[in-house]
């Protein structure tokens, strides 16, 4: 099944958003509950041929709670990378090795809470054993992170491997096995993530041979098998309509050959596989909705949103593309070119540059598509721009707050203002 992105259409029309925003204040982010399952459903349908893979989700991607247990309710994992990750799963009851913790530059102090809930701890590098050897006790499985180096490119969003700084050299992986052995750690895993919102499925595959072939060089010096690999994320998301996502299936299957001819011959199968996608999961099924409030020319034109960059900073960040609907001007011809904008003091608080819209008027109703990742979790407070609310909905028409929009109070509750005091300067006007 092709994994086309919704930027192509909406799930929803005019008179329902109406309704919605009747008792939701623009902006707010709007998920769809039925498509984020389904999702689900077709990552795991593409690997069934693996017993025992799990996905992890990337509560970095979208950390509301109802998302994540969402998730586990469709037998994902989660992978996280800070201590509110982790406490979020907690509170939800996932622990074990439900749970990947996959961090850098961490603390002693991270690595006992995740070695307390039970986490697979994959490590970013060798000199991080150290400090698990700190803990009242070693972890129960232990992971390492790959970083290829001059030995592959990256993309353009995950940049240049040996420029990141993610990850272990290939040596210093061959050191951190044997180590870890010597210390008593019985279980291990194996971990990569060289591309992110990949389209490509031959690239994702390259990544799974890489790792499937390190499996054995790793299990030929060391001695250790890993028993579960984890292919990293990196399922792109068809943010422009012409674009086409990824066939899961295609890529399961090109997966499932590479594991065959290359992890079975050397006798390191059955290996469970994971995966860690975020972007892939929520992305196409969340929107951001937001009115337009102003339009102005001067050397250009600008469409005004009550919505910034706040809500949604990919476009700022680094020029990323969302697809922008104007509700019930579906098929109107764009008969304008604008720079879509929020109100921050940035220039690059934009969610469009020289975008072609249909006309619009102060009222109407803009929708930002693929704003499901990486968008809300992204926030921030500067200009006191408050961060929205997030609303779920799904195929019966039922729409619920998961999240509320924060309040003036909400901005000011770290300050004791009873604290503050302005020290009076004698006036010298007149003198």
């Amino acid at each position: 099944m092709a994994n086309t992105s919704p930027t192509q259409s909406l799930p929803f029309d005019r008179s329902f958003i109406e309704r919605v925003i009747a008792d939701h204040p623009t902006p707010f982010v709007l998920y769809y509950e039925d498509g984020i399952r389904r999702r689900a459903q077709e990552l795991s349908e593409a690997f069934a041929w693996n017993d025992g893979f799990q996905q992890y989700f990337a509560v970095k991607a979208t950390p509301n709670p109802h998302i994540v247990a969402m998730m586990a309710e469709e037998g994902s994992g989660a992978d996280c990378s800070s201590v509110a990750e982790l406490i979020t799963c907690e509170r939800l009851g996932i622990t074990g090795h439900d749970v990947m913790f996959t961090s850098n530059n961490t603390t002693v102090e991270e690595f006992a809470v995740a070695t307390r809930l039970g986490a697979i701890i994959n490590l970013d590098t060798p000199h991080h054993i150290d400090q698990l050897t700190q803990l009242d006790s070693l972890p129960e499985m232990v992971s390492f992170r790959f970083n290829p180096g001059p030995e592959r490119q990256g993309n353009v969003i995950i940049g240049d491997p040996k420029e990141a700084k993610f990850g272990c050299t290939r040596d210093q992986i061959f050191e951190g096995y044997a180590r870890c052995a010597e210390l008593g750690i019985t279980r291990f895993g194996l971990h990569a993530m060289v591309v992110s919102n990949e389209l490509s499925v031959e690239a994702l595959l390259q990544t799974a041979e890489m790792l499937f072939e390190l499996a054995v060089q790793i299990h030929e010096k060391t001695g250790v098998a890993v028993e579960c690999i984890n292919l990293g994320g990196g399922i792109g998301v068809a943010y422009r309509p012409e674009q086409q996502g990824i066939d899961l299936q295609e890529f399961g299957q090109g997966v499932r050959a590479l594991y065959e001819s290359k992890l079975v011959p050397a006798g390191l199968a059955p290996l469970r596989l994971m995966m860690e996608n975020g972007r892939a999961m929520t992305g196409p099924f969340g929107f951001l909705v937001t009115r337009v409030i102003n339009q102005k020319t001067s050397y250009k034109n600008y469409v005004g949103v009550d919505a910034c960059m706040s809500n949604l900073m990919r476009p700022g960040m680094y020029g990323a593309y969302h697809h922008i609907s104007v509700l019930g001007k579906e098929n109107v011809p764009a008969e304008q070119t604008v720079d879509v904008v929020g109100s921050l003091c940035e220039n690059n608080d934009k969610f469009a540059v020289d975008r072609e819209l249909p006309k619009t008027e102060v009222g109407d109703i803009l929708v930002i598509h693929d704003a499901g990742a990486h968008a809300h979790s992204m926030g921030f407070q500067y200009n006191g721009r408050l961060r929205s609310a997030e609303l779920l909905y799904n195929d019966a028409g039922e729409v619920r707050e998961i999240r509320r929009a924060e309040t003036l109070d909400d901005y000011f509750a770290t300050v004791d203002f009873d604290s503050v005091k302005i020290a009076c300067k004698q006036s010298t006007a007149g003198a």
